[in-house]
């Protein structure tokens, strides 16, 4: 998903009506030379003229211009964006002038001589024009795709402090930390060595999910080991309701995802579905060969449907969305639900 700025914008529009009056005034210029300013007949005549053939000429340099655009949008490639854009533009205008100049010749237009040598002026003018027209063209265009860039980051920053803080309140809730220190106080009862490795664990999630605020991305590894400490929190208080199988290529472990990311899904699997001994979950987190995670869960859902409002899937493809990383592919059926989303290499 990368950003929108690649298509002929108002902005566009607007320069271009700002600077043909000019490029017309001077066009016919050197078309007519004095006589274009001292024949009344010659100045409304060719002007119209001019008008109706280079206006839509004009604005038919736009359609290579938004190719460029969009097979090289990003900034950095400014260069290759413009220069390909000139030699476009530069020959499309000389087709142009050179028609205009011969067009007048051919109709007998009044108080009209062809003179090469102004036609050789004009296409310099032509050349010239090109130059300060794609100038100031890629430089709005730049400067309004860096200011989407910003407002786009800025928005990415607001999405990530959200979704920490919605998935630090799901596990300081009263029922979360009810649960934990149920669990916690059984423990010190029946093994003060088990209780002692869960209060370790539960700071590891705590510590973790107070520190996720200090980037976009995170290595697939960091959140893996997360997760640990996140499942063993689970595994104690549901024992063998629920299971987690992790089988990532070594050569994943580097990629990135946002946070929190593997914690919200299993976390999802876990408020919908019935955790039992004889019913158990089982959540497989997994890599493909396409270098995609994929995070799949059996389908065992409450009778009493839980209310959920989506954020923390909605939150997540939002963030993708704006990284411009492709979308999740979400596959629910009756026996098992699965997400599949990319992973960031350094490369990529």
């Amino acid at each position: 998903m990368g950003l929108t700025l690649n298509r002929f914008t108002q902005k566009d529009t607007l320069i271009a009506l700002i600077i043909l009056p000019f490029y017309y005034f001077l066009l016919n210029y050197m078309l007519f030379g004095n006589t274009y300013l001292q024949q009344r007949h010659v100045f409304l005549g060719a002007s119209v003229v001019t008008a109706v053939i280079w206006t839509p000429a004009y604005f038919l340099h736009a359609v290579p211009a938004v190719f460029l655009r969009k097979q090289f949008p990003h900034v950095r490639q400014i260069w290759m964006r413009m220069s390909m854009a000139l030699v476009i533009h530069i020959f499309m205008s000389a087709l142009t002038i050179t028609f205009l100049f011969y067009f007048y010749h051919w109709i007998r237009f009044p108080d009209y001589a062809f003179d090469p040598d102004r036609l050789r002026l004009a296409l310099t003018l032509g050349v010239v024009g090109n130059i300060t027209a794609n100038i100031i063209h890629e430089g709005v265009y730049t400067f309004e795709k860096w200011s989407q860039t910003i407002r786009e980051t800025e928005r990415l920053k607001k999405i990530n402090l959200q979704s920490q803080l919605d998935g630090l309140k799901q596990q300081v809730n009263p029922h979360f930390l009810f649960n934990s220190l149920n669990t916690l106080s059984s423990l010190i009862d029946e093994d003060t060595e088990k209780a002692g490795l869960f209060i370790e664990e539960l700071s590891s999630v705590y510590r973790y999910l107070l520190q996720t605020n200090e980037g976009e991305l995170t290595s697939l590894q960091t959140e893996l080991a997360f997760i640990e400490s996140y499942f063993h929190l689970l595994k104690t208080r549901y024992g063998d309701g629920i299971f987690l199988e992790v089988a990532v290529a070594d050569q994943y472990r580097d990629a990135r995802i946002p946070p929190l990311t593997l914690q919200m899904l299993v976390e999802n699997a876990v408020k919908h579905n019935v955790i039992l001994p004889e019913q158990p979950l089982h959540i497989r987190i997994e890599t493909t060969r396409q270098g995609r995670l994929k995070v799949t869960n059996n389908v065992q859902r409450k009778n009493a449907r839980v209310l959920s409002n989506g954020v923390g899937l909605s939150n997540i493809a939002t963030k993708y969305r704006l990284l411009g990383r492709g979308e999740l592919e979400v596959k629910d059926s009756e026996q098992q639900f699965t997400i599949t989303l990319p992973l960031m290499t350094h490369a990529g």
